[in-house]
């Protein structure tokens, strides 16, 4: 039995210390977990209040609405109406941890194994952060963004600034190429092309509109569509995208801070995709290292208790019927279903092999989560992994909620028929392809008014609610600087839905 790590609630930075090599003995020397080096930072509520309102990101730009989130935040908390939580972690290299103060010894260990050790290990080693995220250049990347708003404001004004920064947060969620058009992000090489790729761009930009086809009787529309399309590279998802590059009248600078919110969002977007996994990871993760510490007489039983305590109380799953309830808690979902993926992999039932066979019986658990944890995000992890036995022991059902019926339908019981179904359906709920609206732009029309043509392939005949769509495509109507109209088409059957049409009211300019 080893010596415990501390006694009591009181820690010191020397105690940190001692936790966080413990937990790496058991993280990475025993569980083999993979992590960016870990820098552990210690802040107050107020710091953490602050973290709150601008997601979370150790440096960011300043913006009204941060302010906004930070007072509401706030005066919550003062109130007792909100907790806040124990840490914030960052995806970067270092990957950094923020810690409060306030924390007991025991709940410092806590934290540092869920974060320090169960997210940097989500975030090194999932192939959709891999993908989306530039650890080692987002810190740098994130001073350059700050100091260039900074320039930008006092150059032109922080209302001029707001205005661009205004429609940018709008248009974040459709900043991001989801399909073949997206790149490996490099943040650190962003700074030093700046200068560069606004002054090529500039001239692409110009040449572009320089050289539109005249109007005469061998200039036809379909021609003029075709050549815009290929020239804009249309149909394009990504708005934001397309508005920085190809916006008639913005000024470079109302460009670059496009960018600058397109790629964070870009870098952000794993988290939405993951949720349930990574929160799962860490949850997983924390479980198995204050049980691995209890039993080596690292942490006393008084301890182990009161994290036992908090453990439950994240991972506590109100009923639909019950007060507080808000949808599936992720850290409950995932970490149930780490705990019946370790179960199928040592102690599997017939059930279980007829559905899992690929991992039931094969021993190992922590050899098959860090492959799934490597390989998978939430949708898919859900469809492949969710057991019939946790499906009952969460009392999971799946209605039917037909506006034009007067009563709700079960539609999934638990037979192996709904099983499949409501397999399916929570994992379609995960599926930003089916949870996001769609939109492309498809046609700019070089020939005549610029007027921009977008379409929303609706899933399932759901329209976009006009009020929020014509303020959405308000701020796309001032960036672009001309008309901008959207139709909304069945995705299945290509029957035109709705239409709406914008002219910008107060359009940027150079």
């Amino acid at each position: 039995m080893s010596q415990p790590l501390f006694s009591g609630e009181e820690w010191s930075y020397d105690t940190i210390q001692r936790i966080h090599d413990a937990v790496a003995e058991v993280a990475v020397g025993e569980l083999g977990l993979s992590i960016y080096p870990n820098q552990i930072e210690i802040i107050t509520a107020e710091q953490m209040l602050d973290a709150y309102a601008s997601t979370g990101m150790p440096i960011f730009y300043q913006h009204w609405s941060f302010g906004k989130h930070f007072s509401r935040h706030e005066t919550l908390y003062r109130k007792g109406m909100m907790g806040l939580a124990y840490e914030i972690v960052i995806n970067s290299n270092p990957c950094i941890s923020y810690v409060m103060e306030g924390n007991t010894a025991m709940m410092q260990t806590l934290v540092i194994a869920h974060a320090a050790f169960g997210h940097n290990h989500f975030f090194k080693n999932n192939q959709t952060f891999r993908e989306f995220t530039d650890p080692a250049g987002i810190l740098d990347y994130l001073k350059f963004a700050k100091a260039y708003i900074a320039d930008c404001e006092e150059k032109h004004g922080e209302a001029a600034v707001e205005r661009v920064l205004d429609a940018a947060h709008a248009l974040q969620p459709n900043g991001v190429h989801r399909s073949g058009k997206r790149r490996k992000l490099d943040l650190l090489a962003e700074e030093a092309r700046q200068r560069d790729r606004r002054a090529h761009e500039a001239r692409i930009h110009n040449e572009l509109w320089r050289t539109l086809p005249a109007r005469g009787p061998r200039s036809k529309p379909e021609d003029a569509r075709n050549m815009a399309a290929q020239r804009l590279g249309l149909p394009e998802e990504n708005i934001l995208f397309f508005l920085e590059r190809h916006a008639p009248r913005l000024a470079p600078w109302q460009r670059e801070i496009l960018r600058i919110t397109r790629l964070i969002g870009h870098y952000l977007h794993p988290q939405r995709l993951t949720k349930v996994m990574n929160e799962g990871c860490a949850t997983y993760t924390h479980y198995r290292v204050m049980e691995r510490l209890h039993e080596t007489g690292r942490i006393g039983d008084g301890a182990f208790l009161e994290f036992l305590g908090s453990h439950t109380n994240v991972v506590a799953q109100p009923g639909f019927d019950q007060p507080g309830y808000s949808g599936l808690n992720p850290y409950a979902l995932g970490f149930a279903m780490m705990r019946d993926i370790e179960r199928v992999a040592t102690k599997p039932t017939d059930e279980d092999r007829a559905w899992m066979p690929d991992i039931a019986g094969r021993g190992d658990p922590m050899e098959i989560l860090k492959d799934i944890w490597a390989n998978y995000r939430d949708d898919s992890f859900i469809a492949q992994y969710l057991s019939p036995r946790l499906m009952r022991e969460l009392k999971l059902f799946s209605i039917e909620d037909d506006p034009d019926e007067k009563e709700l339908v079960v539609n999934a019981i638990h037979d192996e028929r709904g099983y499949r179904r409501l397999r399916r359906s929570l994992a379609r709920r995960y599926d930003i392809s089916e949870t996001d609206p769609m939109l492309e732009v498809v046609s700019v029309d070089l020939l005549g008014d610029r007027r921009l043509v977008l379409e929303h392939k609706a899933l399932e005949g759901r329209v976009l609610a006009a009020g929020p769509a014509r303020k959405t495509l308000q701020y796309v109507a001032d960036l672009w600087g001309y008309d901008v109209e959207m139709s909304e088409i069945d995705a299945a059957s290509g029957k035109a839905l709705a239409e709406h049409q914008v002219r910008p009211s107060h359009p940027f300019g150079a």
